[in-house]
């Protein structure tokens, strides 16, 4: 396998454009947070354009756009949006471009949770997160205040997604800048979220799925907190393992393209592997989720990151206990205890 690269260290400047390939224009948009940017594509179409993943709507974005369009979108229109999942910095602005006359086209499951999430508006988090939380053994004093807080909203970054939208699935092969490209479903990270391989070269639109340098989340939320997004995951890798070519430049919803697929996913494989097993290691004796973030990540954790760290770790202390690995028992005050089982200590 041969080792991945990336041929454009350089990402483009906001409201600039890279060709990586005749008709596909690689462009980046801002986001409010750690993660500070996320990767567009737009898909030369003849008449308009098909924009991949347009981004979190922001003013900041919006201009953005206004620029690209006037700009390397060289004033022809966006006929249609391409969305490969339903996260906000991927669907944002889909409903924003469909109130300029856009076709929005996802997986039905990306459509229904984003269409729900935008309408379901909660001022504070609801009792369920509340206690979602409390049993991970989120420290007391920032559960206090959290619950007074005004909850994390798709609608405060997600434009109203109106009805109506054509849903792409596993199989489908679809047409976009001058290809054909075949419709692979990836999961964990988020349910059916679509991955894009061009039957006329080596172009993959990876989205999420397929990451060069940094691991996608897989969460559990209070929505299922039952649910195994690792085992989903470690699923979906070794099913896209099946297509990928050291060949494929790869097109991510984060950092750079890249080449080297195959070498990336036995990484990101592995990765989990090791940081399954260190949990377990430490599980020797009972602990709380979140008392088991050193383990999993290995640094300090701090407020902005603690969200996302606790629901990473709820996910990969399921994936122990579903594979019988480790178990779960309630202390009395809400909170849950996971140790490993004694056959696997160590192992």
């Amino acid at each position: 396998m041969a080792a991945v690269h990336h041929p454009w260290p350089d990402p483009p400047e906001h409201g600039g454009a890279h060709e990586v390939a005749p008709g596909v224009l690689w462009l980046r948009l801002p986001l409010p947070m750690v993660l500070n940017h996320v990767n567009a594509y737009a898909l030369d179409d003849g008449d308009g354009w098909t924009v991949v993943d347009p981004g979190m709507d922001t003013p900041e974005a919006r201009a953005i756009w206004a620029a690209l369009l006037a700009g390397p979108l060289a004033g022809k229109p966006v006929t249609r949006v391409l969305v490969t999942h339903y996260h906000p910095d991927h669907i944002g602005l889909a409903g924003w471009f469909q109130a300029r006359g856009a076709a929005l086209w996802t997986t039905r499951t990306s459509w229904l949770f984003a269409r729900m999430l935008v309408l379901d508006e909660q001022p504070v988090p609801v009792a369920e997160t509340l206690a979602y939380w409390q049993a991970a053994g989120m420290d007391p004093a920032l559960l206090a205040r959290r619950a007074t807080e005004r909850a994390f909203n798709f609608c405060d970054m997600v434009h109203p997604l109106p009805l109506g939208y054509r849903r792409i699935a596993e199989g489908e092969v679809i047409s976009a800048g001058g290809r054909n490209w075949h419709v692979r479903v990836g999961n964990g990270h988020a349910p059916e979220h679509a991955t894009l391989w061009s039957l006329d070269d080596n172009l993959v639109i990876g989205g999420d799925q397929l990451l060069p340098s940094i691991s996608a989340n897989l969460g559990v939320y209070a929505t299922e907190p039952d649910a195994d997004p690792v085992g989903d995951w470690l699923a979906s890798c070794a099913h896209l393992a099946q297509f990928a070519q050291d060949r494929h430049l790869v097109l991510p919803g984060h950092k750079t393209p890249f080449t080297g697929l195959p070498r990336r996913l036995a990484q990101m494989v592995e990765g989990h592997h090791k940081g399954l097993a260190r949990l377990q290691l430490l599980l020797a004796e009972p602990r709380t989720a979140c008392a088991c973030f050193p383990a999993l990540f290995r640094r300090s954790i701090g407020e902005a990151e603690y969200g996302l760290a606790l629901v990473e770790t709820v996910a990969h202390l399921n994936h122990l206990l579903q594979t019988g690995r480790a178990t779960r028992k309630p202390r009395g005050d809400g909170v849950w205890l996971w140790q490993a089982v004694e056959a696997h200590a160590g192992a």
